[in-house]
């Protein structure tokens, strides 16, 4: 049997694009145009995944998580939204509620939304990419991590996935506090956003690599900004990779994790 998944979305052109898509890949999909029609029709259709935007007739996408979240019978199907809105306080609000993915509008790819369609589909809240090794461990077992990221949404749902592979995961949000826990910790590698309270990305990377203490740690730049100009100087202050933040997934960010590790250790 074809997997359902519930589109509510107000925008014309979105709420096409993506039936559309998603009716190519077999899907068996239903669109709601309102906030109210939406909700009724979760419990109706009951689809495996509901694809939710936040500003919508009627009813609004917060209203719609809240109903959802008190009914057990339909509380536990997961939810990507999609939606305009991207301050932390929002973020917050939408992760408390049990939303699996959030998608910025002004970014939006129907490729990335299938992508994470077919990841959240496939297997459920299995870690896709978990390496498997003797004792039932992973592959990040008691690796050290440092991730230095002030986006809430961000960093809870990389944790979720993190603690999953057992590593030893320390998240700061400014750069101060990361080069004083690098001082203390053996880290494996460090994942720096560019845009952060206080020193910056490039600012931190410099000052990790300056250390004789700190610079054989392998750096991860992952950010919003994409130039070149950006990636060369970030390639020139020594770090390993530099990953744009509207052009991975979160598993392709553990993935390249587990490259850097694996690599830098053979």
């Amino acid at each position: 049997m074809n997997k359902k998944i519930l589109i509510i979305e107000d925008d014309v052109f979105l709420g096409d694009v993506l039936f559309q898509k998603l009716k190519n890949e077999a899907y068996d999909v239903l669109l709601a145009r309102d906030g109210a029609e939406g909700l009724s029709k979760i419990s109706e259709f009951m689809p495996d995944l509901i694809l939710l935007d936040i500003i919508l007739p009627t009813m609004n996408g917060y209203e719609i998580l809240e109903s959802k979240f008190k009914n057990e019978i339909i509380k536990n199907i997961p939810v990507i939204v999609i939606s305009n809105s991207g301050q932390p306080v929002e973020i917050s609000r939408i992760l408390s509620l049990g939303v699996r993915e959030y998608l910025v509008k002004a970014q939006f790819d129907p490729e990335e939304v299938l992508s994470k369609v077919k990841m959240q589909l496939s297997s459920g809240e299995s870690m896709p990419g978990a390496v498997a090794q003797a004792g039932g461990g992973t592959a990040l077992e008691g690796k050290k991590i440092l991730w230095v990221e002030d986006d809430k949404f961000l960093s809870d749902i990389i944790a979720r996935k993190l603690s999953r592979e057992k590593c030893i995961l320390f998240h700061v949000t400014e750069g101060e506090e990361a080069l004083k826990l690098a001082e203390k910790e053996n880290f494996d590698i460090a994942i720096l956003d560019i845009l952060l309270p206080g020193i910056n990305g490039f600012e931190i990377l410099s000052r990790l690599k300056a250390n004789p203490k700190t610079r054989g740690v392998p750096v991860i730049l992952l950010s919003n900004l994409g130039q070149k100009d950006d990636i060369d100087k970030g390639q020139t202050l020594g770090a390993t990779r530099f990953l744009v933040k509207a052009m991975v997934t979160l598993d392709e960010i553990i993935s390249e994790i587990k490259s850097v590790i694996f690599s830098k250790s053979a």
